[in-house]
């Protein structure tokens, strides 16, 4: 059952896909259209799921569930990863490398893999206070106070 974001519980469960690249104005209206089907027909052992989603700065997909009535399965976890997938192949983006860091340089969104994002600390290029996204956080709670931080309030302060 499609549920406005906004309109879930702070407990609620949150997955955070972030993609390698922004997603054109057109990509975005198809990528709400299936993600609001596809939320509509989630399910866990039958029972429908209360979930909603959004999108911020346009490569961040953001699925909240709550987990109140009906909790996700190991089954309907599957489903959702597979929809993932499906949008990965269909606009040719990664979205479930977890290997990759996003973080804030100006208004841009920098992502690159790990590896790099540790070689920038230390040459300096980012510091503690570089802002970066926590994508770990589990409820929307979470999400909505942690998620978009300074490096030294994340798990990326041992790197900086």
């Amino acid at each position: 059952m499609l549920t406005d974001f906004k309109d879930l519980p702070g407990h609620s469960r949150i997955w955070i896909y972030q993609s390698n690249r922004s997603f054109t104005d057109a990509e975005l209206e198809e990528i709400e259209e299936s993600l609001s089907a596809f939320l509509k027909e989630w399910t866990a052992h039958g029972s429908e799921l209360h979930a909603g989603f959004e999108i911020r700065y346009k490569r961040f997909i953001i699925i909240g569930l709550d987990q109140s009535n009906t909790g996700a399965s190991g089954c309907s976890i599957d489903t959702s990863v597979h929809f993932i997938q499906s949008l990965e192949q269909k606009y040719n983006v990664i979205l479930l490398d977890r290997m990759n860091v996003s973080f804030k340089q100006g208004e841009f969104i920098a992502y690159k893999p790990l590896q790099d994002f540790k070689r920038m600390a230390k040459e300096k290029a980012i510091s503690k206070n570089t802002i970066v996204f926590n994508n770990l956080v589990a409820s929307k709670l979470e999400y909505l106070e942690n998620w978009e931080v300074p490096a030294s309030d994340s798990w990326h302060a041992r790197f900086v």
